[in-house]
């Protein structure tokens, strides 16, 4: 069942709520439940910071009493998002807003497995194709709100991501899809887009076993890219100083993508050794660069394509961009951005036909 409490807007800027005499950290998602000011009466959802989860350490507003409960007349609109749910609001989606128009460029689509890997990806494609258009389609695994995503902001803003769309049950991107399939059709026929990067929005759902976790939801962006017959990357999960042994090197996330998938891929690995980054080649138990390869050799050999990439940690480092990861820099786990670092400089080579 819903955990509903109610409460007062304390302030707007963080957002704080007073719920029993106690001020909480909360999140708005405006499109949704309009503006939040001052004074305020909502109903939060209180569920994920009473559970104490690491990326739902704020309460969430579920409706906004004080105003926010006239929604805007949607004619002709005739597609639900959070369909059959409370939350239930019409959409337009890019699978129909203009026919279907004639297949252009194949653009290459590269699945990731975290948010996390959204920032240094995009960045890497960028620096190694100035001009490209890269589009991000979100999906399942992670949070659902297109806009609760910081690092999609940032990354528009600086005009490294061309685009932004919302597919399945995500919801709030600026543009709408039904489905991952018809996001990248969409992409193919419509969007001009070079490139396309599929993934989660931020945090991951989880649950300690081999399939459940929001990780899988890779093996959906894979297939429905391979389906259409897209050049199709898959960007491992890597880390060096993960303190859960799964998570080491390569994660059992990956290898559980990589073994399932029905046809093969290319997987993208950074180069083993970087001078300045001796985490990279030295880490312990199995985080160490080279470790990961060997590992990616083992569970590719015969099926799935490996491709070496330089990176720049250094430059990624200095970009300002997020360099952390569940508390860890860069410095602290260079092998967790190393991996989509070098996804990204395959993506703008697979632009090229590379």
């Amino acid at each position: 069942m819903l955990k509903l409490r109610r409460g007062t807007v304390v302030s707007t800027e963080p957002l704080t709520v007073e719920v029993g005499g106690e001020h909480r950290a909360a999140w708005a998602d405006e499109a949704l439940v309009g503006a939040v000011e001052a004074g305020d009466e909502v109903v939060v959802n209180t569920q994920a910071r009473d559970l104490g989860l690491g990326s739902g350490g704020f309460d969430v507003v579920h409706v906004n009493l004080s105003r926010g409960l006239f929604g805007s007349e949607d004619e002709g609109v005739h597609v639900m998002k959070l369909n059959y749910t409370s939350l239930q609001h019409p959409v337009e989606t890019v699978e129909i807003e203009h026919g279907e128009p004639e297949l252009g460029p194949r653009p290459p689509v590269v699945v990731i497995s975290l948010h996390g890997h959204l920032a240094p990806l995009a960045w890497a494609a960028a620096n190694a194709g100035p001009d490209l258009r890269v589009g991000f389609v979100q999906g399942a695994g992670g949070a659902l709100p297109g806009s609760l995503s910081r690092d999609v902001a940032e990354l528009r803003l600086r005009g490294l991501l061309h685009g932004h769309v919302t597919a399945g049950a995500a919801y709030g991107g600026e543009r709408e899809a039904i489905s991952i399939v018809g996001a990248l059709d969409a992409a193919a026929r419509r969007l001009e887009w070079d490139a396309v990067i599929v993934g989660p929005g931020p945090g991951i759902l989880g649950s300690a076993t081999r399939f459940g976790h929001g990780g899988m939801a890779a093996l959906d962006g894979a297939h429905a890219a391979l389906a259409l017959g897209l050049p199709t990357l898959v960007c491992p999960r890597l880390s060096s100083s993960d303190p859960r042994s799964g998570h080491r090197g390569l994660s059992h996330h990956s290898v559980a993508v990589l073994q399932l998938l029905l046809a093969p891929v290319r997987v993208p690995v950074p180069e083993a050794e970087l001078e300045g980054w001796p985490m990279l080649s030295e880490a312990p138990e199995g985080g160490s660069a080279r470790a990961a390869l060997d590992s990616l050799i083992e569970i590719c050999r015969g099926r799935h394509d490996l491709a070496v990439q330089p990176i720049d940690l250094d430059g990624y480092a200095a970009s300002g961009l997020p360099a952390a990861t569940m508390g860890r820099s860069i410095v602290e786990d260079p092998l967790f951005f190393a991996s989509p670092l070098a996804a990204g400089r395959a993506l703008a080579a697979a632009t090229n036909g590379v």
